[in-house]
């Protein structure tokens, strides 16, 4: 299926652009790049992958460098290890598309559910985020206590931080291009100066996206999609748990000190909207 895209696209700018953090995805990465490229050829509008290695121990890079040779609209950027929210920042840094995707390496909600969000920007909004919540949304063999964590946690967030949204942790979220580069350059979570890690890093850097999102008046809407629980999952209960709930606090924090004060209101300008 594709999507009629009505909105003007400049010939030297991609409409879509996909950012694939990877972090020792050499066994997954290659049957997700077949489907992803596959998928978009198929598609009427230009675009680009970008998937950035974050710092990998195993094949990686070499998979996705293998992939490049025969799939020029694929790009590789490689990063020291410093975990997915500082991966996903140096990818978006870089995307060029009208409309920039958060895609995880696992394909854990097929691509094809980028035609749920699509949409939704030709409707005004400027942040359209998947969701494992709500009525059409599937979770295919998620252990009871994952989804346990998960609405916990969720609690928490929208106490503290994000409101209104039910699940800001869903790896597939598409932004206006514009909007996620002022969003990143803004974000005051896993920056230049993140600290290298050792470990697979699960964070929350989503929720200070979509803290900054509102606070900015962006609007965003949520969309129900497939996720797939991976046998690899990467999470760890214990420490993720902590790393989540500090970044949740952190945001908070940032925003008591006055560090997102000067983002109240959208700045079309700079935007160029």
């Amino acid at each position: 299926m594709t999507w009629r895209i009505s909105i003007s696209i400049s010939n030297s700018r991609p409409f879509l652009s996909i950012v694939i953090p990877a972090f020792n995805e050499e066994r997954r990465l290659p049957q997700t790049l077949q489907r992803v490229t596959e998928y978009l050829t198929q598609q009427s509008y230009a675009s680009e992958v970008i998937v950035v290695d974050d710092g990998s121990c195993d094949q990686t890079a070499a998979v996705v460098e293998e992939f490049i040779t025969t799939h020029p609209r694929l790009k590789l950027i490689r990063n020291d290890h410093r975990g997915k929210g500082y991966a996903v920042r140096t990818g978006v840094a870089a995307a060029r598309g009208h409309i920039v995707l958060f895609f995880d390496a696992d394909s854990s909600t097929p691509i094809e559910d980028v035609e749920k969000l699509l949409p939704w920007f030709e409707r005004g909004y400027d942040i359209v985020i998947g969701s494992r919540e709500g009525k059409g949304a599937k979770r295919i063999r998620e252990p009871l206590y994952r989804h346990f964590m998960g609405r916990v946690f969720n609690f928490v967030v929208r106490i503290l931080t994000v409101r209104g949204i039910q699940d800001t942790q869903c790896g597939f979220k598409a932004l206006q291009g514009d909007v996620a580069h002022a969003i990143f350059t803004r974000a005051q979570l896993y920056t230049n100066h993140a600290r290298r890690v050792t470990d697979a890093m699960v964070t929350a850097y989503d929720v200070e996206v979509l803290f900054l999102g509102q606070k900015m008046g962006h609007r965003i809407k949520e969309v129900p999609v497939e996720w797939r629980y991976g046998t690899e999952s990467k999470v760890n209960p214990l420490k993720d748990s902590w790393r989540n709930l500090r970044d949740v606090v952190l945001v908070r924090w940032n925003d008591l000190r006055g560090k997102y004060n000067e983002l109240s209101m959208v700045d079309t300008d700079k935007l160029g909207r």
